[in-house]
């Protein structure tokens, strides 16, 4: 496993009476993708918000590139490299496929038009060389520019999960976390967007972890999977390793995943 590019070490989080995490640690190498797995109720959750700085550990710390973040605030984090997509999209039904793309890579590299814009009547009408191309280039790499005018509302949740996950990468983040990507994707869909996460890794050398149920996706597309059980981790390997792991069969695997 290479240098991580986000880690945890000795993560506890309580909640009252009731440890979600207990002392887990995980890496998410450079240019790899990472999936966490779990029963619900495992701490996966937890985790992620953790990781992208929702919630602070009781105890544990978290490393972006090596610096400690723990205490960083989500947009600090952010700012440093870190992207998320969210369970449920969160798009803005008013704007096309274009504009979400063209927002976030402002948000980046020239925030201040973000609110000048409005203001001087300039709206998304005056894209600069660089901006243009690398708006386009996100648009035809993840296959979304036969949608690239149309306003997100009525998209299928497929193609709403893409452009979220487009937003997080014009903002060029180094680690990119999904939660729950795959929710409510028909097989079509989910193979379609598994596609579109090996390319986001190949071509961008961007670490992925993935928080999923969908489990033989994990153990499709990851290098590494993380296994919790009760807030504990309790397996880490490849997926071949974690498909031979009698305690992870045990606890969640089953006989259906050969």
């Amino acid at each position: 496993m290479t240098a991580p590019r986000l880690s945890a070490r000795g993560i506890t989080v309580r909640f009252g009476g009731v440890t979600a995490l207990d002392d887990v640690d995980l890496d998410i190498p450079a240019a790899s993708t990472v999936g966490l797995v779990g029963p619900n109720g495992a701490g996966k959750s937890t985790l992620f918000s953790v990781l992208s700085g929702l919630r602070r550990p009781d105890t544990g710390q978290v490393f972006l590139d090596g610096a400690d973040i723990t205490k960083a605030t989500p947009q600090a984090r952010a700012r440093g490299g870190l992207a998320r997509t969210f369970q449920h999209p969160e798009l803005f039904s008013g704007l096309t496929v274009r504009e979400h793309i063209t927002l976030a890579y402002r948000l980046k590299h020239s925030p201040l038009r973000v609110w000048t814009d409005p203001l001087t009547a300039g709206g998304f009408r005056r894209p600069q060389a660089a901006e243009r191309d690398r708006v386009d280039q996100l648009l035809v790499g993840l296959q979304l520019d036969p949608l690239a005018d149309r306003t997100v509302s009525g998209l299928p949740l497929g193609s709403a999960r893409v452009v979220e996950i487009a937003r997080a990468l014009a903002r060029e983040p180094s680690v990119l976390l999904l939660d729950e990507a795959s929710s409510g994707l028909d097989s079509r869909e989910t193979e379609e967007l598994a596609q579109v996460l090996r390319r986001v890794v190949a071509e961008r050398g961007i670490s992925v972890l993935m928080v999923e149920h969908d489990v033989d996706l994990v153990l499709r597309l990851s290098d590494y999977v993380c296994v919790l059980d009760f807030g504990v981790r309790i397996a880490h390997g490849t997926p071949a390793e974690i498909r031979a792991d009698s305690v992870v069969r045990a606890a969640y695997l089953g006989e259906a995943v050969s």
